[in-house]
């Protein structure tokens, strides 16, 4: 996998010929059934990338094997089975982490420095949009469907966003939302809307759609003392590139100071290796997996505020 400290061992697929294939390009061994990974003694770690329904009967095998598991989001399809997965985790001192490898996008990555370093100042706000235009025959995959996906666009990219948002804002307490199938000729939501609002009134707002007329994703964190703002994601979103913009006082203007990154997405080859690092350092309290939990539990909130036309309060 690229790493000193990793090398890929199994991939199972119940299309054997799909895992095949691509067993043959990592130099690794090839099943169809996923229960061989659980059972080999030679892994460590086991990586969930599946349809939602499969996620916490796969993982919690996993764990209670004693290897540790990197799941796609969302953690589940619901909170419940999501504090199951956490539950095991504790149970078996292994390490859970949700896949949100959008954190380790280097505009967001760096935006989150600027954090850390107090250089946005106190922040006030965030807004995201994040969407994409869907396919021929979209609405025949599998995560139109409730059973195998837990939800829609919410369940899909509005993870990703509600993680984001919380990295940068912190706990929320209130939620408003709004879900709708807008085009799609589905049971579950094309689109997804929500405000939430921390204890200290920091606010974020964010757009998930299936229906955008191209694929777009725009995030914006507002401080006292400038804003970070991440346009793109490289690839179908448009190149991926980064802004500062400075608050002076008085009647200044504005300065602003723009990055672009390009090249190929490593963000989950990194997401990976800082899990393998953790697990090395013996810090598998930081991968738990509740940050995925607590995004099933905001989303959930969204799905009761949308329902019942309330602001949720948690």
């Amino acid at each position: 996998m690229g790493s000193k400290k990793a090398r890929l061992v199994l991939i199972a697929d119940n299309d054997v010929t799909r895992a095949r294939k691509l067993a043959s390009r990592c130099g690794c061994k090839a099943a169809d059934d996923w229960r061989e990974v659980v059972k080999a003694s030679n892994i460590e770690l086991v990586l969930v990338c599946t349809p939602n329904v499969y996620h916490a009967p796969m993982s919690i095998a996993a764990m209670k094997s004693g290897k540790h598991v990197l799941c796609e989001k969302p953690l589940a399809r619901t909170v419940q089975e999501g504090e199951r997965m956490v539950a095991a985790s504790h149970k078996y001192s292994v390490a859970l982490n949700c896949g949100f490898n959008l954190r380790y996008h280097p505009a967001i990555a760096r935006a989150l420095k600027w954090k850390a370093k107090d250089k946005l100042g106190r922040i006030m706000f965030v807004r995201c949009t994040h969407g994409i235009c869907g396919r021929r025959d979209y609405d025949r995959n599998w995560r139109m469907n409730r059973k195998t996906s837990g939800g829609g666009q919410l369940m899909d990219q509005g993870m990703h966003v509600i993680d984001l948002c919380r990295l940068f804002c912190g706990e929320f307490n209130q939620v408003k939302g709004l879900v709708g199938t807008f085009f799609w000729n589905v049971t579950v939501e094309d689109n997804a809307f929500a405000l939430l609002r921390t204890r200290e009134k920091v606010v974020a707002e964010f757009h998930v759609s299936w229906t955008e007329w191209k694929n777009v994703f725009s995030f914006e964190v507002f401080g006292t003392e400038g804003a970070a703002v991440v346009r793109g994601l490289g690839g179908s979103y448009g190149d991926e590139s980064l802004s500062f913009v400075a608050r002076p006082l008085g009647s200044r203007p504005f300065t602003e100071v723009s990055y672009a990154f390009r090249g190929d997405d490593e963000s989950w080859k990194n997401e990976l290796f800082d899990l393998v690092s953790m697990i090395d350092e013996g810090d598998i309290v930081r991968a738990d997996g509740s940050d995925g939990l607590e995004a099933l539990r905001l989303a959930d909130a969204i799905y009761r505020s949308s329902s019942t036309g309330r602001t949720i309060s948690l």
